[in-house]
This record gives structure tokens, C-alpha cells and sequence, in this order.
């Protein structure tokens, strides 16, 4: 009887890390039939998920919380994509890990998604008074998913990838694509709608990651910082904001999920404003995922955001 009980718990803790392995990073399921995909972090987790659904097995490299730019690569990262049929990743400096995994893992069989190539992409800002220039600051901005219209292009990009690699699904992986695709289009308009109501054009955000958001949508981001979420402003260029925004009367400064907002609150605190956050979709919370956020639910609640910061 004492065997059968640990027998029955040991199989239990099996059957759970293998349920876990899609979402968690844990690693592909043995022996499946599905196709193996890898993805850089959240966003691209979230597209693949979108346009695989069932057929899939998708790890996620980037774990939850995470900024992507700067994540240091472990082990067991390598191993994922010596196992995956396909590799998912935004590109245009958003990873700059990606060559050495790919190198590392020597997997030849491996499909390649570079979802932001053919984008045009937007240069990246202005390096502010006191922030380090070097390998950390990026020539482009590769937040080019804030624009939904990229988003599609995106999902297109790894819709092609699936059927390349698993073409007898073609139709499945056609027909999500299309479904999310009407989707996005219908967030397009709303946006659009919406801005257009906007008395203010502006925003005051912690970096500058919302250029392609505000380019699709005719409106004007005031970064405290630039591209580089993890640089820290002078004295000098936290003065010339706070005076900016209080003369400006904003009424919202904003943050973003994975940063620390004590930079915008002290902005905020000198103008007189409040904080708000306005999530880039690099990464979302542990809690985030268990309300079931995505894509399409995260740009509604940055459209509510805006709302508050500019009507």
C-alpha cells in the first residue's frame, strides 16, 4: 500500500510538469506529435500560441517577469532548441542573445522566425544626458508590435513558419491566423476611433519604448529615458520633465509593468500628475497570465489608459 501511495505521487508530479511544460519554459513533452516551437519571450509566446493552438508544443525562453533585453542564458535554454522544429523571435536588437543560443544549440533542422524582418523599423532615440552609450543602446526600436498592423505582419511571418515546417496543417494554421487576424483589425479601428476623440496628442513615459504605438496613431511620446529601460536619468534630465509636464499640465505619467515606477512617481509627484501603466508587451506578470491576458486584452487596457491620461 505504501508503494502503490508514492507510486500514485510520483506519477501525479510527472503528469503535472508535463502539463506545465507548455507555459513554463520546463521543456517539450516526450514523445508528442506535435510540432516543437521555441520562443524569445512573451509576445512572440503569445502569437505562436495564437496561430498553433492545439498543434503546438511552445516554450517560452524569457521566463515570466522578465525584461527580454538583458536575459542571460542558462543551460537548459540551449537544450529547448536542440529540440525544436521552430524558433520564434522578434529581432531588430530585441534579443541580443539570440545568435549565441542558436550557434550553441547546432541544430540544423532548426526553422529561423525573425518576425520583425521586412518591418520598416523606426530609429532608436536619442541617447538622454547621462545614459550609457555602448552595446546596451539600440540603433531601432524593436517594439515594432505596438503597432497592430506590424502585429500582423508578425503572426503572418510565423504562420508561414508552421506550414513550412508541418504542412500538412496548413489550413489550421492559415485558418488562426485569419480568425486573429479580423481580430487585430477590429483593435486597429478602435484605436483609431478612439485617439481621434484625444484632446491632448502627448504622453510622458518612463523610456521609450512606444514609438510604433504612437507613429500608427498620431501621437507624441516624452520619454524620461531612452530605449535602454534599465538606464538611469540625471538629476538634470529629471528636472527638465518634471518642469515639461507641469507646465504641459499632464495629467498621467506612465510606467511600464517590468520596470520599477519610482522614476515616473517622482515625475508625477512634481508635476502633480498620477502614474498609470502602459504595458510594451515585453513580458506580463504571473497574475497577468492567470486573468487569462493576451495580446488584444493588454493593448484595450493601454487604449483605457490613454484615455485617462489624454481626454
Amino acid at each position: 500500500m505504501k508503494k502503490l501511495f508514492l507510486y500514485t505521487i510520483v506519477l501525479s508530479f510527472a503528469v503535472f510538469m508535463l502539463g506545465c511544460a507548455n507555459s513554463s519554459g520546463a521543456g517539450f513533452p516526450e514523445d508528442n506529435q506535435k510540432l516543437n516551437v521555441a520562443t524569445s519571450f512573451y509576445t512572440m509566446y503569445d502569437f505562436a500560441s495564437k496561430i498553433g493552438g492545439d498543434k503546438v508544443n511552445i516554450v517560452n525562453i524569457v521566463p515570466s517577469g522578465m525584461e527580454p533585453h538583458d536575459f542571460e542564458l542558462k543551460s537548459g535554454d540551449i537544450t529547448r532548441l536542440q529540440k525544436a522544429k521552430v524558433f520564434i523571435y522578434n529581432g531588430a536588437g530585441m534579443e541580443n542573445w539570440v545568435d549565441k543560443v542558436v550557434t550553441s544549440a547546432n541544430n540544423k533542422d532548426l526553422i529561423l522566425v525573425e518576425a520583425s524582418k521586412g518591418i520598416k523599423l523606426l530609429e532608436g532615440s536619442a541617447v538622454h544626458e547621462g545614459e550609457k552609450k555602448g552595446e546596451n543602446v539600440l540603433q531601432y526600436d524593436p517594439h515594432v508590435w505596438l503597432n497592430p498592423q506590424n502585429a500582423i505582419l508578425e503572426l503572418s511571418a510565423i504562420k508561414d513558419a508552421f506550414v513550412k515546417a508541418d504542412p500538412k496543417d496548413k489550413d489550421y494554421f492559415e485558418q488562426n491566423f485569419e480568425t486573429y487576424k479580423v481580430k487585430i483589425n477590429e483593435l486597429d479601428k478602435e484605436y483609431k476611433s478612439v485617439v481621434s476623440s484625444f484632446k491632448k496628442k502627448e504622453i510622458v513615459v518612463a523610456h521609450a519604448a512606444f514609438g510604433y504605438l504612437c507613429d500608427a496613431y498620431g501621437l507624441k511620446q516624452v520619454a524620461i529615458e531612452g530605449l535602454n529601460a534599465e538606464s538611469e536619468p540625471t538629476a538634470a534630465r529629471m528636472a527638465e520633465i518634471s518642469k515639461y509636464a507641469k507646465e504641459q499640465k499632464f495629467k498621467v505619467i506612465f510606467f511600464e509593468e517590468l520596470v520599477s515606477p519610482k522614476v515616473a512617481q517622482t515625475i508625477a509627484k512634481e508635476a502633480g500628475a498620477q502614474t498609470e501603466m502602459l504595458n510594451p508587451l515585453e513580458g506580463i506578470s504571473d497574475d497577468a497570465k492567470k486573468q487569462g491576458k493576451e495580446y488584444i486584452s493588454i493593448m484595450r487596457d493601454n487604449l483605457e489608459s490613454l484615455k485617462k491620461a489624454l481626454n
